[in-house]
């Protein structure tokens, strides 16, 4: 978090010297901001991820009460990118705070991999098996916006807030399934670009997870019992994205 920090601060400070040193230009749509509502749409990318955290050994009973042990890792490797879209609206608190809302619709997948650390296949290799965990979700950021004063027809900021979401996506027989309920605290910084007829705002955030989203159920609803041992194998999990957005105003 500290690194993310200096990261964020680094980059504004880095926008504000560049555009202190440009001169004085005619400004367009100067009271944009002056509005008490503004309202927009959006359109981004993101990638999503999953920390999960594995229970290690196991102890499994088959359907014919033999029991065995078995070591299963599970892990998200890697980034899976997707798409987003959605509206804007926000409302003007003071010069430079403002309170935003931005409902969106996020599709994306989380790749999962589980390695069965006790067999191998024909090549030697621990046996793996993999999921494609995808989503749609559905979220209503609510974010407070601190921007720096104008110059010419730009306006750096930084944003933080709170994002509850609802996943639309449930697969039942999924290895793992998650929450359909979940909240991400989320930070990040963009800039304002006033052109002729609208206004354009590309901006970066990272959302962490606040909660546990692993439905823990999900491994004695499955029929596949074969898959319950990895199922079994995560206790707990942690969603993480990170969102590019442009918006239009």
């Amino acid at each position: 978090m500290k690194r993310l920090t200096l990261l964020l601060l680094a980059a504004v400070f880095g926008m504000l010297g560049c555009i202190a040193q440009q001169d004085r230009r005619v400004q367009y749509k100067p009271y944009v901001d002056l509005r008490p509502m503004h309202f927009g749409i959006l359109v981004g990318a993101h990638l999503q991820d999953l920390e999960l955290e594995n229970v290690g050994m196991q102890t499994i009973t088959d359907d014919a009460g033999n029991v065995s042990n078995q070591l299963i890792v599970c892990d998200a490797d890697r980034w899976s990118p997707g798409f987003s879209v959605g509206v804007l609206a926000e409302m003007r608190l003071h010069d430079n705070f403002s309170l935003r809302i931005s409902p969106t619709m996020h599709f994306g997948a989380k790749h999962l991999t589980f390695i069965d650390m006790q067999n191998t296949d024909e090549t030697g290799k621990a046996v793996k098996q993999t999921q494609d965990l995808k989503n749609t979700y559905i979220s209503l950021p609510i974010d407070i916006k601190f921007a720096a004063p104008r110059w010419n027809n730009h306006r750096p900021y930084l944003i933080a807030g709170i994002n509850p979401m609802i996943n639309m996506t449930k697969g039942d027989t999924d290895i793992i399934r998650l929450n359909r309920f979940s909240t991400m605290v989320e930070v990040g910084l963009g800039c304002d670009f006033y052109l002729p007829f609208f206004k354009l705002i590309p901006e970066l955030k990272f959302c962490v997870g606040l909660s546990n989203v692993l439905d823990k159920n999900h491994v004695n609803e499955l029929r596949d019992t074969n898959l319950k041992a990895f199922a079994g194998s995560v206790s707990s999990a942690q969603s993480k994205m990170v969102v590019l957005t442009f918006y239009f105003e």
